[in-house]
């Protein structure tokens, strides 16, 4: 009798048909691989997890972010899509063990404007009988525009505390400068609009309305006017005088008419800290106590709803956590949350952009880098709006700072960014960027690096090691950093798993796919929705940077962080709903890990015959370094005679350290083998399996 020995090629592939990966593997479930050599990778169980805080989160997690503060305590921040049915999410904070719900609140009024102004005065004074108790740590997105002594209110503005129901503000101009009433007044008006039958062509009468012919006239609050619904932005056709200009409506008017925007009311959207142990409607808010950013606390403020979203983008500033929530509303601020001042919520930076789809910290100057952004309250999905150096409370440029805007040339919607090694990319729906810190005047150039390689996603993309790495519509791709060889640049990641991601992909939950790396073993994994899984993620595909290979599984993450300060990596279970640290445990949170693989179907000689196999030789490690060599495997064997003909089903076959060998005697021109376990508290690894085998007569 012979005898052979059986290498596994580094890398899972699902591509190639059953007898053409005779080398390689063909399915797995919770692998990895480790570098070796001779034959370039073993395989291993993967590493497993255990609970990072002892209790669930109420919903399930979309970001985490993990940061010290000034005085070394380290935090993990989270939020959540809505709770259940309710229109209401989580941002929460965990500091040693303990939980604070530090959710944005807001409320909305839509009254009477009962506002005035004094000659030569910036400061505005408004009366809003409905919202009580507002503080100079609540700020007013002030929705319709409202004409008032010579100058408008239109956008968000801090609040300057004054009693129960009346609150002050400064009025500014575009450049953020404040801006004196013109006149005396206790009379203020919306916008209104007159319409003329058969046309299209609609006055707005705005006094002192500021604009020229071009200009953008945003309506945030739907109004509908001689049978003209007006939403979104407007350019204007013409000025007649300061009070009066005109715009084109979507179809032509169907009847003579007039009405004010919002019927005259004015709309107010409030971003409020409720002071401690206030409690937002539906949710506990206990915590630390309150302030603004690095200021004195508060208490008694008015109390709002938390914020809806369906997603979050988490970064910090220093010891200053910062959140931007995804909810499709007109109100997507960027939020902050300072732990050392005692915050009791996270509340919007009066001065950042009121709407955007995303933003990052870029590096080394410090800019917050919002993308999906506005210029006039209406969301432009192609636009980057950056603040000043070292300065989130700046975002007007000026010639005395670095902040500015760009709106991409090309594509429909940006779709996601990072801050890369060197630079920051961004991806567009069909193409990617590089946005390179160039400093004055333009402060950013912006440079198209790839098309028709978009991002599939707004969390599919990532930075690692120099290399970044992102999952297409349809393919992978990386950025690989120039070498003396190559000139770096955009390349397709060949993906020998494609059919298992690809083919199985839920198209109608795409935003859902999470990039997670895990520098501790050269992997960058996907998490992504498959077509069995209820919508949510429900599996993995996974590819190590060192070895070139790919494999696959069934874990569902619906956000992941790399190392941190927190130690190894950190996922959100959407089922258990728990926060799980990996690669702390050999087991899935004291549960067994059902950890596999299954190779391709080998031809036992040349497959002109049929083999007998009688005794099988494991090479393996059975435990970690200087561990209890207890781990139990199964060995089964799939036989076949065509490659896709019946497959017969040896074992599975129990062997532990003390089996020398094993005897499946297994009659067939192809055979497969699958390797596992589902036991708990192991490890293993394994090397070069060897098997005797002898011809069983020709077929």
């Amino acid at each position: 009798m012979g005898h052979a020995t059986v290498k596994f090629a580094p890398g899972v592939n699902v591509n190639d048909t059953p007898a053409l990966n005779q080398a390689g593997i063909s399915s797995c479930n919770l692998i990895r691989y480790t570098f070796d050599s001779v034959v370039g990778g073993l395989v291993q169980k993967l590493g497993g997890w255990s609970r990072f805080y002892p209790n669930t989160i109420s919903t399930i997690v979309r970001a985490l972010v993990a940061w010290q503060d000034l005085n070394e305590v380290q935090h993990l921040a989270f939020g959540t899509k809505n709770i259940g049915n309710t229109s209401q999410a989580q941002l929460g904070v965990i500091t040693n063990g303990s939980l604070q719900i530090i959710t944005p609140q807001t409320t909305f009024t839509s009254e009477t404007a009962q506002i005035s102004v004094t000659a030569g005065s910036s400061t505005v004074t408004i009366t809003d009988p409905v919202v009580t108790n507002l503080t100079s740590f609540d700020s007013v997105y002030i929705q319709t525009q409202i004409a008032i002594g010579g100058i408008v209110l239109y956008g968000v503005y801090p609040i300057m505390q004054d009693t129960s129901t009346v609150y002050q503000i400064t009025a500014t101009d575009i450049l953020g400068a404040a801006e004196p009433a013109v006149t005396t007044s206790s009379s203020p008006v919306t916008a209104e609009f007159s319409t003329t039958m058969g046309s299209t062509s609609v006055l707005v009468t705005l006094p002192g309305h500021g604009y020229s012919v071009g200009s953008t006239f945003p309506v945030l609050i739907s109004t509908t006017v001689g049978g003209i619904t007006f939403f979104g932005n407007y350019i204007v056709q013409s000025v007649q005088s300061t009070s009066v200009f005109t715009i084109l409506g979507s179809i032509t008017a169907s009847s003579t008419a007039g009405g004010f925007m919002n019927g005259g009311n004015a709309a107010y959207l409030y971003s409020l800290d409720p002071g401690p142990g206030a409690a937002a409607t539906g949710y506990g808010m206990g915590g630390y106590g309150d302030g603004p950013y690095g200021g004195a606390s508060e208490s008694g403020g008015a109390v709002g709803t938390p914020i809806s979203a369906t997603d979050w983008t988490l970064d910090y500033w220093g010891e200053i956590l910062l959140a931007c929530p995804i909810n499709g509303s007109l109100f997507q601020s960027i939020f902050a949350w300072d732990p050392l001042s005692g915050d009791e919520v996270a509340t919007a930076i009066p001065q950042a952009p009121p709407v955007n789809d995303g933003f990052l910290v870029a590096m080394p100057q410090r800019q917050i880098v919002a993308w999906g952004s506005t210029a006039t309250g209406i969301q432009d999905p192609l636009l980057i709006n950056w603040c000043d150096v070292n300065n989130f409370n700046s975002w007007i440029a000026t010639v005395t700072n670095q902040a500015g805007s760009y709106r991409l040339p090309r594509g429909s919607r940006i779709v996601g960014a990072i801050q890369g090694p060197t630079q920051i990319i961004i991806w567009t729906d069909i193409d990617v960027w590089a946005m390179q810190y160039i400093g004055t005047p333009n402060i950013y150039g912006f440079n198209e690096i790839g098309t028709g390689c978009g991002m599939i996603a707004r969390k599919a993309g990532v930075s690692y090691n120099g290399v970044v790495y992102w999952m297409g519509p349809s393919q992978f791709y990386i950025i690989a950093a120039p070498t003396e060889t190559t000139a770096g640049g955009v390349e397709t990641l060949p993906c020998p798993v494609w059919d298992v991601i690809f083919q199985n992909l839920d198209q109608s939950n795409l935003q859902k796919i999470r990039v997670a790396v895990n520098s501790r073993f050269n992997e960058v994994a996907w998490f992504y929705p498959t077509l069995s899984s209820g919508g949510e993620i429900g599996g993995y595909v996974k590819y190590n940077t060192q070895l070139n290979a790919w494999d696959y599984g069934n874990i569902a993450r619906t956000a992941w962080i790399d190392q941190s300060v927190l130690g190894p990596p950190i996922g959100a279970d959407p089922n258990s709903l728990y926060l799980y640290q990996h690669e702390t445990s050999p087991d899935a949170d004291g549960q067994p890990m059902n950890s596999f693989f299954r190779s391709g179907f080998a031809a036992l000689g040349e497959g002109d015959s049929i083999s007998f196999v009688d005794q099988v030789w494991p090479d393996m490690k059975f435990s970690a370094y200087a561990g209890m060599p207890n781990a139990t495997l199964n060995l089964t064997f799939y036989g076949a005679n065509y490659p896709n003909g019946p497959v017969t089903v040896n074992g599975p076959f129990s062997f532990t350290q003390s089996n020398t060998y094993l005897t499946p005697r297994v009659r067939n021109r192809l055979i497969s083998l699958q390797i596992g376990s589902n036991d708990v508290g192991s490890f293993w690894r394994i090397g070069s399996m060897r098997y005797r085998f002898s011809s069983d007569g020709r077929f």
